[in-house]
């Protein structure tokens, strides 16, 4: 892998995990806590192990074709690896949290080192006994500064020990999925019932094992409760932004809107292909229920050379846009809006300002939040042809097919999915 797989701008130094960060004299106090709260768990920390969000739903919002060069920001790179599975020109991955690009050029190394039954041990069951050896063996000469550095300390992740059996129990996310696994196991003694749901082969059959097995155990006002927590919600890279789009616009708050999200998963959704709820349930992936790039035909096509097309950097969206000299035509920026929402409405212009001037005339844009609406960016201040505007005039939004692919995203935990282009696009 070249030096530039994961590349650090500015001054060199790690940037803070998100350019969100409130000023403080904007903060009540209980916002200070939750900023600080949020700010403790991340800085230092892996947030996600695994990509939340369906890529299902992006190919077809995509529609990826050879001339397109896709910015999205990094997460896990599961989605990066998708998206090169259409072949785009090139996918541009941007996170500000040094430690998740780390974890895409660890893929990337293991498409290019290993055969396909070595990654699937590692990123597909989430632990090896030979895990030093591959990583030793193959992975570590493919990797370059942060990236080595980051995986010499902490690649024993993939060790699979009593009490973290997969990586992905491991990082802030992995660990509220152990909480919650622990808790169902131990506590609400619910483990028959989520297997059995696992297995179902028809939404009828998942239906009837929740509400007969699940539902009257697992929803009870300590879980409630819990869910319901400003330091919970941080560890699955909630901060206090987003929890507000979501308690403004979502009756019941974010108690019910995870219930209701819950029962939509287990009630409405197939959940033999379902991979996202599967690993978090288990702490694995099956060779038919996984991620794309986890299967065998699409290891060897990014293997083959299309995996050489992403490329990574640890940088905000904005800061990348104002360095990079050509113009990208697919933004694919998850949900990180609702973090600038409320107190850092700069930012949020700065970034649009980017966006625009870094977009072709056929652009599309495609988001998240996790309330029910993002109105709030329709009155971003931008300039546009040397006039003062907003960015809702600029945008047309294909809400028919963002509405019909919605209910059909199988992580089901974002409130609303944008699909946007530029009016005159």
């Amino acid at each position: 892998m070249p030096d530039s797989a994961v590349e650090s701008r500015g001054n060199g130094r790690h940037p803070p995990l998100t350019s969100a960060e409130p000023r403080p004299h904007q903060l009540s106090l209980r916002d200070r806590f939750g900023n600080f709260w949020f700010q403790m768990v991340h800085r230092h920390n892996l947030v996600y192990n695994t990509c939340w969000e369906d890529p299902r739903l992006d190919r077809v919002a995509l529609e990826l074709g050879p001339e397109d060069e896709v910015l999205v920001i990094t997460s896990a790179g599961c989605n990066a690896l998708d998206y090169a599975l259409q072949a785009p020109r090139r996918v541009h991955c941007v996170d500000l949290n040094p430690r998740q690009n780390p974890l895409l050029a660890l893929k990337l190394a293991g498409i290019k080192a290993l055969n396909h039954g070595d990654f699937f041990s590692l990123f597909g069951d989430g632990a090896t006994p030979r895990f030093r050896e591959i990583y030793e063996d193959a992975l570590r000469p493919q990797l370059q500064g942060f990236a080595r550095r980051y995986w010499d300390r902490r690649i024993g992740f993939f060790r699979g020990t009593r009490g973290r059996q997969s990586f992905y129990f491991r990082g802030t996310a992995g660990y509220f999925a152990r909480t919650i696994n622990r808790y169902a196991d131990r506590v609400l003694r619910v483990r028959e019932g989520l297997n059995q749901l696992l297995a179902a082969t028809t939404v009828a059959e998942q239906a009837e094992i929740y509400h007969r097995e699940l539902r009257p155990v697992i929803w009870n006002r300590l879980v409630r409760w819990f869910v319901g927590r400003d330091t919970t919600l941080s560890l699955l890279g909630v901060p206090r932004p987003q929890r507000e789009q979501v308690e403004t616009t979502y009756h019941g708050g974010i108690p019910r809107f995870i219930e209701d999200c819950v029962e939509a998963v287990f009630t409405q959704l197939p959940i033999h292909d379902n991979y996202f709820w599967r690993v978090y349930l288990t702490g694995h992936y099956t060779p038919t229920c996984c991620p794309e790039y986890l299967k065998p035909q699409n290891f060897e096509a990014l293997k083959a050379g299309l995996a050489s097309r992403i490329d990574v950097h640890t940088n905000s969206v904005a800061g990348f846009l104002q360095q990079h000299p050509s113009r990208i035509s697919r933004f694919v920026l998850l949900d990180h809006m609702d973090w600038l929402s409320t107190n850092r409405r700069d930012l949020l212009a700065e970034e649009w300002q980017a966006l625009l001037d870094r977009a072709t005339p056929d652009v599309r844009f495609l988001w998240r939040s996790g309330g029910t609406n993002t109105r709030f960016i329709d009155h971003v201040p931008v300039r546009w042809q040397g006039s003062a505007t907003t960015v809702g005039e600029l945008l047309t939004y294909d809400r028919e097919l963002a509405d019909r692919l919605h209910p059909l995203d199988r992580v089901h935990t974002y409130g609303h999915f944008a699909i946007a282009r530029l009016a005159d696009g």
